[in-house]
């Protein structure tokens, strides 16, 4: 099975999180709630990348 296509998609969707984060940690207040959901999107993304790179 070729992984690559999910893992390209799953490698731009962690990329997009990153800099969501990135840029609601720069508000003076950022939300706490969102913050901690993005954050946790962006482990079960890696989580998964990580999975999918062992099977290959």
């Amino acid at each position: 099975m070729n992984v690559a296509p999910r893992l390209r998609s799953l490698e731009e969707r962690h990329a997009v999180l990153d800099r969501q984060i990135g840029d609601e940690d720069a508000r003076p207040r950022p939300d706490e709630a969102e913050l901690t959901r993005m954050k946790r999107e962006k482990l079960r993304l890696k989580e998964e990348m990580e999975r999918l790179r062992r099977e290959a």
